[in-house]
């Protein structure tokens, strides 16, 4: 059950990164779920990083937020390059 949680969580994650961030990007449910689940991997660890989390604490819906957002810019970027 944990498991589901964490995928509906992502999945909501990602809309609203997809929804915040300006532009078209071309994915699908599966690949906004898999943004908002390792948007909330990178919050964790850059907050770990940067203090704002200790080790073993999980980011926020914001900061999750942030962390796919990050990507989304990291990804556009790498499609301009490209």
């Amino acid at each position: 059950m944990e498991i589901l949680a964490t995928i509906i969580i992502g999945f909501l994650v990602g809309l609203v990164a997809r929804f915040v961030m300006p532009g078209r990007q071309k994915l699908g449910l599966i690949l906004t779920s898999v943004l908002g689940i390792a948007g909330a991997f990178v919050a964790s660890y850059g907050g770990q990083v940067l203090g704002l989390y200790q080790p073993g604490e999980p980011a926020g819906f914001i900061g999750a937020v942030v962390g796919a957002l990050l990507l989304l810019f990291a990804l556009g970027a790498l499609k301009k390059e490209g």
